[in-house]
């Protein structure tokens, strides 16, 4: 072989060995408190991305995970850089996609992760709808203004009383965890009303003297996503293989949760540290024909739209696609 050749191979050599060193040795996850991440609980528990990056060739790549609570923490945490791949709700997507739309860090969507209603729940015998909420009524959600439940009592607040008024109650919600929002709610004194989620929502109606007052399946119009995993345009372009290796690490606990929902329900209990709640517990809220774990965004573009109505983001969602990177797009979403 001539030198030219051998500067060629040399060349092409060095520049797959830099390809294959740019790639990170760990994948940084951070999930939130509930039923609703226990894909990324999963993947812990299976250690999934160590599987799925040694099949791709990727050698050692460890997932690291943590847990932490509220969207905007998440968000912020996503925006600095110092994580990989986080869990949201779709309206905390939306807002940090808006926010970097055309910059090399662009944060969008990698997949859905569970469609699942929301329930707003009271202790008050009084409240039937939205509209016998009473000045003096504090409402518990995971975040001000930027949770699914938030934005979702202002929702059914614009269908109930009409959109100029949509913001009516937000200046009466409580930002809390969901389980410090079900010990307010049934301590009776300051939280009268809790918008939150599985199994919280299912626990807060077993006791006495709660009832629900709202479902979010009948405001957004049928079953909707309610949380993704989502990460930065950064990270998928510096790490091409291992972003695509970690969507079928996701994909794969999905697909684990829908084979067994017992084993699953396990699962739920050893990583997540549930106390309150059992093997039973968890497997009847599995079971619940209205809560499914999918990669498919559901009813995403009825947030985008709403939130660019109520001045939220300034830039409207052309479709769900906008809000997701492109390996999912061939998925039938809304």
């Amino acid at each position: 072989m001539k030198p030219t050749g051998l500067i060629i191979v040399a060349l092409a050599l060095m520049l797959a060995t830099g390809s294959h060193a740019a790639e990170t040795n760990e994948v940084r996850i951070v999930k939130q408190i509930g039923l609703g991440f226990l894909p990324i609980m999963v993947m812990e528990h299976e250690k999934l991305i160590e599987k799925h990056t040694r099949a791709a060739g990727l050698g050692d790549v460890k997932g690291v995970y943590a847990t932490t609570v509220g969207p905007a923490v998440m968000n912020d945490a996503m925006l600095a850089g110092r994580i990989d791949i986080g869990t949201n709700g779709p309206t905390s997507v939306i807002l940090i996609w808006a926010r970097t739309k055309g910059t090399e860090n662009e944060i969008k969507g990698v997949a859905a992760m569970i469609t699942s209603p929301m329930w707003l729940n009271t202790n008050k015998p009084n409240i039937k709808t939205v509209r016998d909420i009473a000045p003096e009524d504090r409402i518990a959600v995971p975040g001000i203004k930027t949770s699914n439940q938030a934005i979702v009592l202002q929702m059914a607040t614009a269908q109930a009383l009409g959109k100029e008024q949509f913001d009516k109650f937000t200046a009466q919600t409580v930002a809390m965890s969901h389980f410090d929002g079900m010990a307010a709610l049934l301590s009776k004194k300051e939280i009268t009303l809790h918008l939150t989620s599985p199994p919280v929502q299912y626990l807060e109606l077993e006791q006495p003297g709660i009832q629900r007052v709202l479902n979010s399946d009948d405001i957004l119009g049928g079953p909707s996503t309610f949380s993704n995993i989502f990460s930065s345009g950064k990270f998928r372009a510096a790490n091409p293989r291992t972003y695509k290796a970690a969507l079928a690490a996701f994909t794969e606990a999905v697909a684990l949760i829908n084979k067994d929902k017992k084993w699953a329900s396990q699962v739920y209990l050893n990583v997540s540290g549930d106390k309150k709640s059992t093997v039973a517990d968890i497997l009847k809220q599995l079971e619940d024909v209205n809560i499914q774990f999918t990669t498919t965004p559901r009813n995403v573009q009825k947030y985008a739209d709403f939130m660019f109505d109520a001045g939220y983001i300034k830039t409207r969602a052309a479709s769900w696609k906008d809000l997701y990177f492109p390996e999912i797009h061939d998925l039938p979403g809304s």
